[in-house]
């Protein structure tokens, strides 16, 4: 069931009901039972998702598809792995497979973090819609970490299932464990029998049913599978080069119970599958006695590290001190015969020892691979090994250690952010837990080792944990959380960015954007003003000059030379996460700082990478995410990317379901209001006993309309005046226009007392304009008002496009293109189709166009003339309309006079050519 409403839940709803007696279409969130409270540093504050209620529009049908991927996805296929990794029942679930699964890229070393992600969306979710699945699914998630959290600070303990005869004891894969037995177990025998009953529901090579030594030099072991894929049984006192062995002939089924034994008398070693001999060896010298006494006698377990544990099922054990006969061990298909050195039915339902019923009492115990019980408050699904290893580490290798704390991250903001939507205790308990034992861990650390971990690429990765560490702080108030933020300090990258010393190139991108964010979440707790300074000039190290048109950054995961986009260009550019991660810190800076740029790079990437990252079609089983976004010509978006389970399709479900957090933000004083995106959408702003509704179909329609409803209230309005907003930016209240200077890249304030019913009115005329790569000023980006427009065909090579042609008085180079009737944002050139980056599409697409204008036109009239150029790339028509807006065809036809005269007198165009230009302008129709 969902949580109960909360105190905080039931007074806010009362005081709006008296305040605003009629509301409509205002926010119906979950009810939020806690809130961070905002940091005295911050002179704006966030409105809570459950205040800003999504109107129709693209946020909201694309919101709507992830919705229902999160209502459609089984969670305990995401628990699967925690409970695996503890020893308790997955209940039958699948893990996702991808970075989640044991067979996923580097063997799932970072599995957990997906869980985290899918908590976040699941919050936000309910926050925004209200709708108790989202609860419902959170509640299951945190009972289930309770009940891994606990699991993992005890000894294993028994997992029962159906065994052969009567119960048998099942190893998860990836539980890591195994059965120790006494070291007699063999008792210096000469001749034995070794017997078990196995159900294995794994195929991976070289899983042990037994295996009894020292190492990987003196030992004895029963495989259910070799390198071949079959049984095999081997003795040796050389190591590998020096086995005796046995080997099948055939697969053990999986998921089907099948008996093994191997018996060893003289030289003869047989080997059986369910009763029947299928391998046998008269050269085997070696036996049991001959090996002396060994140190580890273990089933499920292999002395080779690199070996998997064995995944399924023990039913049985038995060891005797002679070479059973033939009929003999065809007659233990039909029942159990204690073995007289061992014997093991594994019939026990709790605890974690096993009874010996040979008359020996040689109890055997359940134990993980990895030794005692987890530190406290220890929750992961994989072992602490990954954090123990990374402390020795001096180069990555992340096949041994992917990025724990990454992990740990997104776990421990899944947790806080399921506290923060439903109240629940238990989530705060168990991020309170994480960040107590990392503090445990790290505190003991010399200051030497922690830079080095921190400063290795992937394994030494640790997202945006002090971001999540510094809000847990904001909760609990213990200093221990405060100084563990602290200690993901990696100095040289702050000391460097707080000197504004560019130190990016060569840098893996989404390792160390969410750092910045975490740095002002430390000013913000620390005023320490290093923290900030790093992070402001970070952002101006990557914006522009390692931005591509749709905001996105990064190429093949790595920032490049300041600079250097054309040069990057490829099918790996703009990796996903690292739009997710500049976003979150652009508007943390914004909370400082209100600087409008950090408002217009949230638009720009936010309406083109981020929505266009979220493909338009539903799914039940994959979120259909990017992960990179390929800005080459011709690129196909994929949706599916890698083996699934990816960081960019975990923050791909996260944006998806927070697209109105930065809408609207208020003064820390409440005394202004800031309209930061032009997005349908309906504010409820409790405290002034008002809600803002805000109407537009943005992209068709070039404005909104604001509607304040409710009490009487006093404050600014602030609206956004977007930097492409060249065209004019106007603003009426009540029909009225407002008198000011709005100049492109401000905000435009409107301070009054707002009475119900009051109606703001935004005219925000477009203009198709482009954007040049720095380094190549022919590889140009079309936008249209906030919107990339793509080119929309199959070729692998860069298009050439001329715009100037058509040029309109003002500037726009729109009327160069043609409109598709019926498709707003959608337009043709030159019998290509353009369309909007957002759209979710599999077409292949041109983000990047290759600008040419060979000949002088100006109003769809050609002079004849070629376009002449300067050394750097600079044409004569770049020049002429570098001048725009033009107040009419005169003031346009006296730049053209000046600049034909100025490039005659310099030799780059010759006379009669420049006559033929000037005539041309004044004989041409313009568009104004």
């Amino acid at each position: 069931m969902a949580p109960p409403f909360t105190r905080r839940t039931l007074l806010r709803s009362a005081m709006l009901a008296a305040a605003v007696p009629a509301l409509s279409g205002t926010a119906v969130g979950g009810a939020s039972a806690s809130a961070l409270p905002p940091p005295d540093a911050w002179s704006l504050q966030p409105f809570p998702l459950e205040d800003v209620a999504l109107g129709p529009g693209v946020f909201a049908a694309k919101r709507q598809l992830m919705l229902d991927h999160a209502r459609g996805y089984d969670v305990n296929r995401l628990l699967q792995v925690f409970r695996a990794n503890a020893g308790l029942s997955t209940l039958g679930a699948v893990a996702p497979g991808g970075w989640e699964g044991l067979d996923g890229e580097a063997n799932g070393n970072l599995r957990g973090h997906y869980t985290g992600h899918f908590l976040t969306m699941l919050a936000q979710a309910y926050a925004s819609t209200g709708d108790r699945v989202f609860a419902d699914r959170i509640r299951t998630s945190v009972d289930a970490l309770t009940e891994v959290r606990e699991a993992l600070r005890h000894d294993p303990a028994v997992l029962t299932v159906d065994g052969r005869f009567g119960t048998a004891v099942e190893n998860v894969r990836g539980s890591h464990r195994y059965v120790d037995l006494p070291s007699g177990v063999l008792d210096g025998a000469a001749e034995v029998t070794l017997a078990a009953w196995v159900k294995p529901t794994h195929d991976a090579a070289w899983t042990r049913i037994l295996d009894f030594g020292d190492d990987t030099t003196r030992y004895l072991y029963l495989a259910a599978r070799n390198a071949n894929g079959v049984p095999r049984f081997a003795i040796t006192r050389g190591g590998a080069g020096g086995e005796q062995g046995l080997d099948g002939t055939a697969a053990l089924p999986l998921g089907r119970w099948s008996h093994l034994a191997v018996t060893l008398a003289g030289s003869v070693g047989t080997l059986y599958v369910d009763g029947t001999p299928v391998a046998r060896n008269t050269a085997m010298s070696l036996t049991p006695a001959a090996l002396g006494t060994l140190a580890d006698h273990w089933l499920g377990r292999s002395h080779y590290a690199s070996d998997p544990v064995f995944a399924g099922a023990f039913g049985g054990f038995d060891v005797w001190s002679r070479a059973l006969s033939a009929d003999e061990v065809t007659a233990l298909q039909d029942g159990r015969a204690a073995g007289d050195l061992a014997s093991y039915a594994f019939e026990e339902t709790s605890g974690g020892t096993f009874a010996d019923a040979s008359g020996r009492a040689l109890t055997a115990t359940l134990r993980r691979t990895w030794g005692a019980p987890s530190h406290p408050g220890f929750l992961a699904a994989y072992p602490e090994t990954q954090f123990i290893l990374l402390e020795s580490m001096t180069g990555s290798d992340y096949t041994k250690v992917w990025a724990p704390y990454y992990t740990a991250h997104k776990i421990l903001r899944g947790l806080l952010d399921a506290h923060l939507a439903t109240g629940d205790d238990r989530a705060l308990d168990l991020a309170s837990g994480m960040g107590d034992w990392m503090h445990s861990r790290l505190s003991r650390l010399p200051g030497a080792t922690l830079q080095r971990m921190w400063g290795i690429f992937s394994s030494g990765e640790f997202g945006g944990i002090v971001e999540a560490v510094c809000d847990l702080h904001a909760l609990s108030g213990r200093p221990e959380h405060l100084a563990l933020a602290r200690l993901f300090d990696l100095d040289r990258l702050i000391d460097a960015c707080a000197a504004n010393t560019d130190v990016l190139d060569g840098l893996h991108a989404n390792q160390h954007i969410p750092i910045f964010t975490g740095l002002v979440r430390l000013y913000d707790a620390t005023g320490e003003e290093r923290y900030l300074s790093a992070a402001r000039n970070f952002w101006g190290m990557v914006v522009p000059h390692r931005m591509y048109g749709i905001g996105g950054t990064s190429t093949g995961e790595f920032w490049k030379a300041r600079d250097v986009v054309a040069g990057t260009i490829g099918a790996t550019t703009a990796e996903t996460c690292c739009a997710y991660n500049m976003l979150k810190l652009s508007r943390t800076l914004f909370f400082h700082e209100q600087d409008p740029a950090y408002m217009d790079y949230y638009e720009r990437t936010l309406y083109n990478q981020v929505l266009g990252s979220k493909q338009d079609r539903p799914d039940a089983e994959k979120p259909l995410a990017t992960y990179f976004i390929g800005l080459g010509p011709g690129h196909v978006r994929d949706y599916t990317p890698k083996q699934g389970t990816t960081c960019c399709e975990g923050t791909g479900m996260e944006s998806a379901t927070k697209y109105q957090d930065s809408v609207y933000f208020k003064a820390a004083d409440g005394g202004a209001l800031y309209v930061n995106l032009y997005s349908p959408s309906t504010l409820t702003w409790a405290e002034k006993g008002v809600t803002v509704a805000q109407r537009t179909d943005f992209g068709r329609e070039q404005g909104s309309t604001l509607t304040v409803r409710g009490r009487t209230a006093a404050f600014a309005l602030r609206l956004r005046v977007p930097a492409w907003a060249t065209s004019g930016f106007r603003v009426t209240v009540n029909g009225r226009g407002v008198g000011g200077t709005a100049a492109p890249g401000s905000y435009f304030t409107v301070a009054r007392t707002w009475r119900d019913g009051d109606v703001v009115r935004v005219a925000t005329p477009f203009r198709l304009r482009v954007e040049k790569a720095p380094d190549d000023p022919s590889l140009q980006t079309l936008f249209y008002g906030p919107f990339h427009l793509v080119a929309r065909d199959p070729s692998t090579e860069y298009l050439e496009f001329g715009l100037y042609r058509n040029a309109a008085l003002s500037g726009d180079l729109l009327p160069s293109l043609t409109p598709v009737s019926g498709q707003p944002l959608h337009f043709t050139l030159d019998g290509t189709g353009f369309a909007p980056f957002h759209e979710g599409t599999e077409d292949p697409t041109h983000a990047y166009v290759r600008r040419v204008e060979p000949r002088v036109v100006f109003g769809n009239r050609d002079s004849g003339v070629a376009n002449p150029a300067r050394t750097h790339g600079v044409t004569l028509l770049d020049e002429v309309w570098a001048a725009a807006p033009f107040d009419g065809k005169p003031a346009l036809v006296a730049r053209v006079r000046a600049t034909v005269d100025a490039w005659v007198a310099r030799g780059l165009l010759g006379a009669a050519d420049g006559e033929r230009v000037v005539d041309t302008a004044r004989g041409a129709t313009y568009v104004r």
